[in-house]
């Protein structure tokens, strides 16, 4: 028996760049309880702060309770807490823990079967369990409900049920918020299906979309960002193309784009958890029914090559200038997967970074937006990220790497004795040696 959606009380599993959102949002109509593993993380939002930067402190302060028997006194209100025991009151839970693939790009599904296994120890009867996380089709009722019946001793679709609602949170993007997208849901049984829809509509503004199979929905999810990521491929060996015709592709770009059904897109780094991740994940799924994606896996080949490209043209400019190559300083502005947002997960900056450094370069990286603990922790490598500015005339090669708006203004400026490289395309022609 289904608990009427006014009496939920939902659990928020991760609070990420996801589920922080997510979590904030049915706080304002519902109790919602956010756990997370990471104490860290957990004692930054009990004092308001998130520095992912996803959620406005004052938005997050204004739904925070600190008990539980605050939250049911409100009837409404966040709970966050990286204890079990508050969570096991709810009766719909939520999972938004990461899916990312190991060193050989193979999918790694561990954080969402420990959160099932952690739930199945708290399911009752009636309890809808929801996944939000990026997986190939037939993640949700293959992998993760045998986890829930097992430990849970419960049976599916009969004491419990499941559901599915793809995530589309894109980072430090303050337009496209978790309630202004449109959002797709699913459910186990038809009456089940109804219920998710109706839960997220109650807080997403923008409307939802009910796919007929869980299936359907984690398919739909899979190929959106696999769909950006061919097509980034695609600009991207363009810009290899025109580079080696002596044409500039932001122009070629800029000209084409005049027709109505262009697709817009430019070439760059493509990382993050999403499209530099995704693909691998349908074509995992691909491959175990006897296919093999040839396109998919192309893109990202391709996509996966362009650090080392830009490492290699900038070194081939700066012989062409006669500059040293060995023991050079290089300035790389930007280590973020993206401008003006402080994620650093999966980000090919790294590759530029490494390639330059195989080639004894003394590289310096300077990202305002990076937390250089992070950085240090997850790449082993220095970030310059508060303080003195670096003094752009000593550095013999520019790399603007990543679009923050402080990068734009900088008076960055070509030379005799400087190589710059725009991999962006924000700087001025007449201000770069080459760009993508």
């Amino acid at each position: 028996m289904l608990t009427n959606l006014e009496n939920s009380k939902i659990a928020i599993i991760g609070l990420g760049y996801v589920g922080l959102p997510l979590a904030t949002a049915f706080a304002e109509k519902f109790k919602t309880i956010g756990y997370d593993i990471n104490p860290q993380r957990v004692d930054e939002l009990q004092k308001g702060h998130d520095r992912t930067l996803e959620v406005e402190d004052e938005l997050l302060q204004r739904v925070l309770v600190k008990t539980s028997i605050e939250l049911d006194e409100k009837g409404k209100g966040l709970l966050v807490t990286d204890a079990v025991g508050p969570i096991s009151s709810a009766n719909i839970y939520i999972v938004t823990v990461p899916t990312p693939t190991d060193k050989h790009n193979r999918p790694v599904l561990t954080p969402m079967l420990k959160a099932s296994e952690m739930i199945g120890k708290l399911l009752k009867r009636g309890d809808v369990v929801i996944y939000e996380s990026t997986v190939y089709p037939g993640v949700t009722e293959e992998e993760c409900v045998p986890v829930l019946e097992k430990v849970s001793g419960l049976k599916f679709n009969e004491d419990f049920f499941a559901g599915y609602s793809p995530e589309r949170i894109n980072p430090g993007d303050k337009e496209h918020t978790v309630t202004k997208i449109l959002k797709v849901t699913s459910g186990s049984t038809l009456e089940v299906a109804d219920y998710v829809d109706q839960l997220y509509k109650s807080v997403i503004t923008a409307g939802t979309h009910k796919a007929s199979s869980i299936k359907v929905a984690e398919a739909a999810k899979v190929i959106e960002n696999s769909q950006r990521d061919i097509n980034i491929a695609f600009v991207n060996e363009l810009s290899k193309i025109f580079n080696l015709l002596g044409i500039d592709t932001q122009e070629v770009l800029e000209a084409a784009g005049t027709k109505w059904n262009f697709l817009h897109f430019r070439p760059g780094l493509v990382g993050g958890h999403c499209i530099g991740v995704d693909p691998y994940y349908l074509a995992q799924k691909a491959q175990e029914v006897g296919y093999h994606p040839e396109i998919i896996l192309a893109g990202r080949r391709l996509n996966d090559s362009m650090g080392k490209h830009v490492a290699t043209e900038v070194i081939k400019l700066m012989m062409r200038k006669d500059l040293k190559v060995i023991d050079s300083n290089v300035l790389i502005l930007g280590f973020t997967f993206k401008e003006d947002c402080p994620d650093v997960r999966n980000t090919r900056v790294i590759d530029i970074y490494q390639e330059l450094k195989s080639f004894d370069m003394d590289v310096c990286v300077y990202d305002p937006w990076a937390n250089s603990e992070e950085v240090k922790h997850e790449y082993g490598i220095e970030v310059i990220n508060a303080g003195a500015k670096p003094v752009l005339e000593d550095y013999s090669a520019i790399i603007l790497a990543v679009a923050h708006k402080e990068f734009k203004s900088l008076p960055i400026q070509k030379s005799e004795n400087q190589v710059v490289f725009d991999v962006k395309g924000v700087l001025e022609k007449d201000k770069v040696d080459a760009r993508l």
